[in-house]
């Protein structure tokens, strides 16, 4: 338990940089855009698998009793998390996290404009039932609600950056709420056929994983218990 409150602390701390505009700031002005946003990509990678080593090897304090039925929903949910993390990340979107930054928001941007935050916050919250001990429940609580928060400051962040009237004409066919700009019919579905090459990716990403790939970086299988 001492580790993971340790890795937990380190993991907050850091992410306290992009939350202080100064210091964000100041170490652009010293690094590079780039060399920063590579340099703080690799430090939360680094903490956030320390953090789950440490949250594996943690003495379990028992919350109840996992069921059957709460496996099950972490396999259906992280599809769907699976899909989000890869078409946010492939897909060109200045309103939110992206390995593309062009000026013209991709497809998914219309599903919802934060598609990683959203991916980040299924997979924690997927992930709290089936495991039913407190740490587990520290972990995946604390990325659930760095998720929730994410939304508001991403979207504060992306105002100031491009201007209220550029916020505006990017904003006006996407949403927060997964879906929530097609059906209010601001967002069109035509086009979403484009998001198919990350639809293949992510099952195939997710099939990795489920049959190997997370028994290997993490561990556990996740098919044992059913």
């Amino acid at each position: 338990m001492t580790e993971f409150l340790i890795a937990l602390c380190a993991f907050l701390v850091a992410h306290l940089i992009p939350a202080s505009p100064r210091l964000r700031t100041s170490l652009i002005r010293r690094l590079g855009r780039k060399v920063y946003l590579a340099a703080y990509s690799m430090l939360s990678l680094i903490l956030l698998g320390w953090l789950i080593v440490a949250a594996r090897d943690a003495d379990p304090i028992p919350l109840w009793e996992p069921a059957p039925w709460q496996w099950h929903l972490t396999l259906v949910a992280m599809p769907i998390a699976t899909f989000f993390l890869v078409a946010g990340l492939i897909a060109p979107n200045p309103l939110s996290i992206s390995l593309r930054h062009d000026s013209t928001p991709g497809a998914v941007t219309r599903v919802t404009r934060h598609p990683v935050l959203w991916a980040f916050l299924i997979w924690a919250l997927a992930h709290i039932p089936p495991n039913g001990d407190l740490v587990t429940v520290i972990l995946f609580g604390i990325m659930a609600l760095f998720s929730l928060i994410g939304f508001i400051l991403l979207d504060a962040k992306t105002k100031r950056r491009v201007g209220r009237v550029r916020w505006r004409a990017l904003s006006r066919e996407t949403s927060v709420v997964p879906f929530a700009a097609i059906l209010a019919g601001r967002a069109s579905p035509v086009g979403l056929r484009s998001l198919a090459l990350a639809g293949l990716i992510a099952v195939l990403l997710y099939g990795w994983f489920v049959l190997q790939g997370h028994a290997l970086l993490i561990g556990a299988d996740p098919l044992a218990a059913l």
